[in-house]
């Protein structure tokens, strides 16, 4: 059985040098990934707490974590997440 991901909605911080358009490409890239959705939720002087949902058919997490932290982006919480499973054959 193969289980994958299809779906996350992230609670992340970042830099407000590094723009939405910016990241939304960068994740976009990542494997797997279909779609992404980037909401700015709070504003302060150096950073901004964004809201990410991402969709996808077999999303990377690991390649994904790592292209958010190239760009600055940190994890605060994972707040949903959808998963499918598919039963291979032996």
């Amino acid at each position: 059985m193969t289980v994958y991901i299809k779906r996350l909605v992230i609670d992340s911080l970042k830099p407000r040098e590094i723009g939405i358009l910016d990241l939304s490409k960068a994740l976009c890239e990542v494997k797997g990934v279909d779609e992404v959705d980037i909401t700015v939720t709070e504003v302060d002087v150096k950073t901004e707490t964004i809201k990410i949902t991402i969709r996808g058919s077999n999303i990377d997490y690991e390649s994904l974590t790592k292209a958010m932290s190239e760009h600055g982006a940190t994890i605060r919480s994972l707040d949903e997440i959808n998963v499918s499973k598919i039963k291979t054959i032996n």
